[in-house]
């Protein structure tokens, strides 16, 4: 089994080459819409066309400038002649920023895109394989009634459905371009250079702005990238808690040749639930971060940026390799059908006292007296370790309306599985 993780795919969208290339077709259709509307001569449009940049050029003019979109315009400028004055003219250094941002964010959600869509197959194969493996539900992490582990990766195989809209949300929402000047009136620049821009690089204009776009459209996408992280978090507590000694019913992959503990050699831990459990935590930051930048002063100031400038890639970048970590336990996901038999024994066939007590009642008794007859059965069980329908037989109350076949049938497990194929069959499974 091969481990997976696509950070170099993540990465490369949050490099300064992307960055300045996406920053550069702004600019660079930004001069084809002003061609078209005869500000920029043909001949100087063919020459910004042909224009490149320098990341270590633009570094070095930054040192002087202090300001990163002047370096980087100077630096594309070079060479160009006369046609360098048509550069950026109009603009300022939001519109460009926040344009390529939208670029560089739609890109990461196509990437986190995959990788759920690739978590949501190896959750639906889990789902398939268990549907009818039987196992003891937990409720308060006490045991409850008879579940299925199919039905546990189905639900999550939903709830990644459910992020998977999300995110699409999300994507949409980020996906606008912003070329409306310094303070968003387009005084210096026509509308119809946004429109351009926008068609060209799939985006949708902004209906309004400031100077910059408007940042409760990142918190959604950051917000959004949290509650995925809270649905991956959600999962791998649920394989900590199997994994543990006294319940071992499923665990993580562990590979040939990885170590569990520098001083004991038999310990297999789920380090990789673990560290995503952690990372959720990160991401759940993040998104504060992303919700106090909402609010800036007046038509803009930069408080929001040097937030972005950590939390867009860090975000991305961890839930990509959160999503791959996940994908890779639960494709090599280690499930012991026999260990959840036992442990759905281990109360003696408590689990089935809400089928007791249901049929008590279609007996013909009153719910209180019902709950308070098969609950003073059920506490010999849990006080002397009694079996359950032992106790139940020798009940003279209970066996005044039940019969030792009414009693025995109320212990059929296949009872609680009559309903999983229709919820497999909601869920798409």
């Amino acid at each position: 089994m091969i481990e997976r993780y696509t950070l170099p795919g993540m990465a490369k969208v949050w490099s300064e080459e992307r960055r300045f290339r996406t920053m550069l077709d702004v600019e660079i259709l930004a001069c084809e819409a002003l061609c078209k509307l005869k500000v920029v001569p043909k001949e100087a449009l063919a020459k910004i066309k042909k224009a490149t940049f320098d990341v270590d050029r633009i570094k070095k003019i930054e040192e002087s400038t202090k300001h990163d979109v002047i370096a980087f315009i100077l630096d594309i400028s070079e060479g160009l002649g006369d046609a360098a004055k048509y550069i950026h003219l109009g603009l300022t250094s939001s519109d460009v920023l926040d344009t390529s941002l939208s670029i560089l964010l739609a890109e990461a959600a196509d990437i986190l895109l995959q990788d759920l869509a690739a978590l949501a197959r190896a959750l639906k194969k889990q789902a398939r394989k268990h549907k009818f493996t039987v196992m003891v539900g937990r409720s308060h992490g006490i045991h409850a009634e008879p579940t299925t582990f199919g039905l546990k990766m189905a639900l999550f195989f939903d709830e990644i459905n459910r992020d998977i809209e999300r995110l699409k949300a999300a994507r949409k929402a980020v996906s606008v371009a912003k070329i409306s000047g310094a303070v968003g009136t387009y005084a210096n620049i026509d509308p119809f250079v946004e429109e351009h821009i926008a068609k060209n690089l799939k985006l949708k204009p902004a209906r309004i702005a400031t100077q910059v776009i408007q940042r409760d459209i990142h918190a959604e996408y950051v917000s959004t990238l949290a509650i995925i992280g809270a649905t991956l978090e959600k999962i791998a507590t649920e394989i900590r808690g199997l994994q543990r000694t006294e319940v071992l019913e499923a665990e993580e992959p562990f590979s040939k040749g990885q170590k569990g503990s520098s001083a004991m050699p038999h310990k297999r831990n789920p380090v990789i639930c673990e560290r995503v459990t952690g990372l959720a935590r990160i991401l759940r930051g993040n998104a504060v971060a992303a919700i106090e930048n909402v609010a800036l002063w007046h038509e803009r100031d930069i408080s929001h940026s040097s937030v972005e400038r950590v939390i867009l890639p860090d975000s991305t970048i961890l839930l990509d390799y959160m999503l791959n970590k996940m994908t890779y336990v639960i494709d090599g996901l280690m499930v012991y059908p026999e260990n959840m038999k036992t442990n759905m024994a281990k109360t003696g066939g408590l689990i089935f006292s809400q089928r007791l007590m249901l049929e008590l009642i279609n007996k013909g008794l009153l719910r209180k007296k019902a709950y308070d007859i098969v609950q003073a059965d059920s506490m010999k069980v849990w006080q002397d370790g009694m079996d359950f329908k032992n106790v139940l037989l020798s009940d003279e109350a209970l066996r005044k309306y039940m019969s030792a076949s009414d009693i025995e049938a109320c212990f059929d497990v296949d009872y609680h599985m009559k309903h999983v194929g229709r919820i497999f069959k909601r869920v798409g499974v």
